[in-house]
């Protein structure tokens, strides 16, 4: 039975409809302009962490839909993150290119494991303690068991989480869900997996290929539940180069994508329920990328959408049919096997021939389609613009750009030397062929170095005794603080607040926290993702991006936990892996500081306008996920001003807050000192 042959009929009609699926996709997916921002910016991320990554640092890659640039609800953040020191070879003769001092060695051993994973033997003693304990003994040799490991990976980063697969996983605030997976890198590309280099005459181009090749690949901590060694194996991971691939597709191509993630979550799952967890968005990842591959379209535009849509549709009916959805890079590694076979394979089949009998008109069941599709059939002479520069405003091309630069740039140096690290790279970058979005994210995060190396240099030299050096220290922290304020937004002026509230300087914090406070009450304000479009374009419109980021963007503050910015909050920082404030909050907090050595009853006002503010928002100011350090802050100041039982209120609440800070032992510290019974 061959599903793949016949053809779509489009007509003139048809290609209206297709074009009004694509101006939908476009809100939903994102236009190619948003999509290269999310991308552009992630990229500066990587490439800033990984240059100044030392050999002991542990490497974070964000993966997943998020990192291929998809915003979809529902959509989850997936981390993988690998030992820097250790490295994955094929063969004893890679063992060459590496120093055996400083890299922990491990082998690759795939005879045993059926296509896709492997068994990984130590070969050299290991730096880290959790590689150590999770090694079995097989055949007189070390092997590192993937179920051990995992478990000795597991750190609980939020309340709730739960092993799946190969990660850890929860849920935050809001619904966002994560996962984060151990791994170990590799920087050969598999003997398994060759094949797919000569199999790429149409796409993807030579360049992405051997950039694919010459990146490697990783190995994620779970066996084949049909392979000898289960609970040792690890499944080879292509998951940076399916990033790669991803970023190489173009815009029709991803929207096509992003088509085939939403029918499956809105149609496919809701057939029935034996049926809705068999297939997964990575099961669709695979069907475009064979598709695109074999050259199944010859045309991807806005007017042939749907018709991309239907070959994909059917080349995934054809693999439910035979039982084999083919691993892109290694083929014999059946994705379907352990899930899709038996009855509930005969059951998929069955609905998903259902719905194909319907034709595209299966695509009215979704309901983020259906008005797109039915709006056209009730008025075939609707005009429909496909120009993506009309789909977005320039309110909401900034608001992107400025959402994604400031989900990109939590760099916390851990030292002066390492602050001295990244400026050098940074400087490095800056000679380096750069889009304009890079250009603009590298630039905050210059800000964010520079105020990190002002803390860190006025830390260091704090209560030496060295007065001339004391000196010299804190002029240079001035200036660099001053510096990162033009570099970066009006929430960066919070740090020279900080800074001259830590030094004693409490009139010249508050003539700051004034200045931003001018600027926090403009119209035109952009704060985190909400703003008023037309004040907005009004204020800044037509202005550079620097300038719309130094006059009328503000956000959340981060702070780096290896430096101390407010002696108050120490215990907290010591506490936390990630200290991130709410901007207002940390604003009437810094006031509430400075006017306690100058005025009582303004430092009384500003702790009232805090909790009022603690108490009553509802989201606006103090996001959900930050509550808990909200109400620890509030209850700080109570504590200061004698007020016992309004602190353990606060402190209480903190307690039952989602413990995004990971606050929580300090906040019960904190309620021990206060002595009340």
């Amino acid at each position: 039975m061959d599903f793949l042959s016949g053809n779509v009929n489009i007509d003139a009609g048809s290609q209206h409809l297709c074009e009004s699926v694509f101006v939908r996709l476009c809100q939903i997916v994102g236009t190619s302009v948003q999509v290269a921002i999310r991308r552009e910016t992630a990229d500066i991320r990587e490439m800033v962490r990984r240059r100044v990554a030392d050999n002991d640092d542990v490497i974070e890659m964000e993966s997943g839909s998020i990192r291929e640039g998809f915003r979809l609800k529902g959509s989850d953040i997936d981390y993988m993150n690998w030992p820097n020191n250790h490295r994955v070879i094929w063969d004893m003769s890679q063992s060459e290119h590496y120093y055996t001092e400083n890299k922990t060695l491990i082998l690759s051993e795939s005879s045993e494991s059926p296509p896709g994973f492997t068994l990984l033997e130590l070969l050299t003693p290991p730096t880290k303690r959790k590689v150590q304990s999770a090694c079995v003994l097989m055949n007189d040799r070390l092997y590192i068991s993937s179920s051990l490991y995992k478990q000795r990976s597991q750190t609980h980063l939020f309340p709730g989480s739960i092993t799946h697969g190969p990660c850890e996983s929860g849920e935050l605030p809001g619904g966002l869900e994560y996962d984060i997976a151990d791994s170990f890198a590799c920087d050969f590309w598999p003997l398994s997996a060759s094949y797919w280099i000569n199999r790429c005459h149409f796409w993807p181009d030579r360049q992405v290929v051997n950039e694919i090749v010459r990146n490697g690949c990783h190995f994620v901590p779970i066996g084949h539940p049909l392979g000898f060694h289960e609970h040792e194996e690890w499944r080879i991971s292509f998951s940076l180069a399916e990033h790669k691939l991803v970023h190489s597709m173009n815009h029709c191509q991803f929207l096509t994508y992003g088509l085939l993630k939403i029918f499956l979550k809105e149609v496919i799952d809701k057939q029935s329920d034996e049926t809705n967890k068999l297939l997964c968005s990575y099961h669709m990842k695979t069907v475009i990328f064979w598709v695109i591959q074999h050259n199944a379209v010859p045309l991807w535009s806005p007017q042939n959408l749907l018709a991309s849509f239907w070959v994909c549709f059917k080349l995934l009916l054809k693999w439910v049919y035979e039982g084999v959805c083919p691993n892109f890079f290694i083929p014999e590694n059946n994705l379907f096997l352990s899930k899709v076979h038996g009855s509930a394979q005969k059951k998929m089949f069955l609905e998903l021939h259902g719905l194909y009998e319907k034709g595209l008109a299966c695509l009215l069941q979704s309901p983020s389609i259906k008005s797109y599709i039915t709006n056209v059939l009730y008025n075939p002479r609707l005009s429909i613009c496909t120009n993506e520069d009309r789909m977005i405003s320039e309110c909401d091309h900034d608001k992107e750009l400025f959402n994604e630069i400031y989900g990109n740039t939590s760099h916390f140096p851990k030292n002066l030397d390492h602050c001295i690290k990244y400026l050098h790279t940074i400087e490095l970058m800056m000679g380096e062929p750069l889009t304009q979005y890079q250009v603009i994210m590298l630039q905050k995060t210059t800000a964010i170095i520079l105020q990190s190396t002002a803390f860190t240099l006025h830390n260091m030299y704090t209560n030496t005794g060295l007065n001339k050096q004391m000196y010299i220290a804190d002029r240079m922290s001035c200036h660099m603080l001053k510096l990162a304020a033009k570099f970066g937004c009006i929430s960066d002026m919070m740090y020279i607040a900080m800074f001259y509230c830590k030094t004693f300087r409490f009139r010249e914090a508050l003539y700051i926290t004034e200045m931003i406070k001018v600027k926090l009450a403009q119209p035109g304000l952009m704060y985190q993702k909400h703003v008023d479009p037309e004040r907005y374009t009004e204020a800044v419109g037509g202005q550079s991006w620097s300038t719309k980021m130094r006059e009328a963007l503000a956000h959340d503050i981060g702070f780096n936990v290896h430096t101390c910015y407010i002696n108050e909050l120490r215990p907290e920082q010591q506490s936390a892996s990630l200290l991130q404030i709410p901007l207002f909050v940390l604003l009437h907090f810094v006031e509430f500081l400075c006017y306690r050595h100058i005025d009582t009853t303004l430092a009384q006002t500003a702790l009232e306008e805090l909790q009022v503010l603690v108490h009553h928002d509802q989201g606006l100011y103090v996001p959900e996920i930050f509550r808990d350090i909200s109400w620890e802050i509030l209850g700080i100041c109570q504590q200061m001003t004698g007020n016992f039982q309004a602190a353990l209120y606060s402190y209480q609440q903190s307690l039952t807050q989602f413990q995004s800070n990971k606050i929580q032992n300090v906040t019960l510290m904190r309620i021990q000192d206060l002595h009340i019974t």
